[in-house]
């Protein structure tokens, strides 16, 4: 038996594959967590992005000060976003949906409302209300979950980052383990591919949603469409999913336009998208994702629907950072472009 056991320990491929599943299988038991496990490693990672690129401007500035400096400026921001742009979004969102409602009204749209009349029953109509209703309760559940993870994974990213130093001292203690030191070993090298891979591609993701927000909202705002505010932050979370949220978005946007120039408005939203995803597509993907990879379309759907089915709503912006990194793992297409890293616990010499 303990023959067996150090032949695995010295066969780096196969207790490799047994620490990734046992990652896997802990991650999964601790699903219900999800939203404050990425949370926290995406607020941790941009903090410690902002560190490293302060202190190569500033080298004597502490890190103490950065990260203070930082989480104040984000504590102001919440606190402005809550008591003046919430309010403005709310207002805005209320008066999109009756824009919508007004339209499905409209006498253009009594042929469907007929339609469906013919070939829907009452109770059926009923039925579909309370589920409705009982998808309206789940969804402010899920804000209010979504609520407390957020404050919770600053929180946590906060005294993760303000002992950076100590923490990545602390951390290479485990590599000196005297029983399981190539496990941890294996947890470092997983740890650093995750940051180099999965950071890369999310970043990379975040700043095509910024470009793609900004462009809308400037067009939105020269063909003077309502609630500006609403519909850019409708357009800022579809594109943090690739390739598919821009084309997502011209659903709301069409019926929104619809409801304000008719027709004509709709062909101009289309060709907006067009142009939008046109940009993304040709220059922000290879500006952003210079280290080559992005995926093709095809990949990228699957990738999608895989994600949503097995991590729900977050599959959809995180599914496809997995995937990368995974064929990073298994060296099919690597992220040569390093970025910061969260844990340097890289094994001393």
């Amino acid at each position: 038996m303990g023959q067996v056991w150090e032949k695995f320990k010295k066969n780096t491929n196969v207790h490799r594959l047994a620490t990734l599943c046992l990652i896997i299988l802990v991650l999964y038991a601790a699903r219900s967590m999800m939203n404050t496990i990425l949370l926290t490693f995406i607020f941790t990672y941009l903090i410690v992005h902002l560190i490293r690129f302060t202190q190569k401007k500033l080298p004597n500035l502490p890190s103490q000060v950065i990260v203070v400096l930082a989480y104040l400026l984000v504590i102001a921001i919440i606190y402005f976003a809550i008591t003046i742009y919430v309010p403005i979004l709310i207002k805005q969102i209320v008066k999109m949906s009756h824009s919508l409602m007004e339209f499905y009204q409209s006498d253009n749209m009594d042929w469907l409302t007929q339609y469906l009349n013919h070939y829907i029953s009452d109770s059926e109509i009923t039925t579909q209300a309370k589920h409705g209703v009982t998808i309206l309760v789940h969804a402010l559940t899920n804000v209010g979950t979504l609520t407390i993870a957020f404050f919770m994974s600053l929180i946590m990213s906060f005294f993760y980052t303000i002992e950076l130093d100590s923490m990545n001292e602390f951390s290479h203690t485990f590599l000196n383990s005297r029983h399981l030191s190539w496990l941890f070993k294996d947890i470092a090298y997983f740890g650093n591919k995750f940051v180099n891979t999965f950071g890369v591609v999310l970043e990379a993701q975040f700043f095509i949603a910024l470009c793609n927000t900004a462009m809308t909202m400037i067009c939105l705002i020269i063909m003077k469409m309502p609630q500006i505010i609403a519909l850019g932050l409708m357009v800022f979370i579809l594109s943090l999913i690739p390739v598919a949220g821009v084309i997502i978005s011209l659903i709301p946007l069409s019926f929104v336009a619809y409801s304000v120039g008719g027709i004509r408005y709709v062909i101009y939203i289309f060709i907006v998208i067009m142009i939008i995803h046109a940009i993304e597509a040709y220059i922000l993907n290879p500006k952003f994702m210079s280290s080559k990879t992005e995926l093709p379309i095809f990949y990228t759907f699957v990738v999608l629907l895989a994600g949503e089915h097995f991590l729900g709503t977050w599959g959809l912006i995180v599914g496809v950072p997995i995937f990368t990194f995974l064929l990073d793992i298994l060296g099919v297409k690597s992220v040569k472009k390093k970025k910061p890293k969260i844990l340097k616990i890289e094994n001393k010499k």
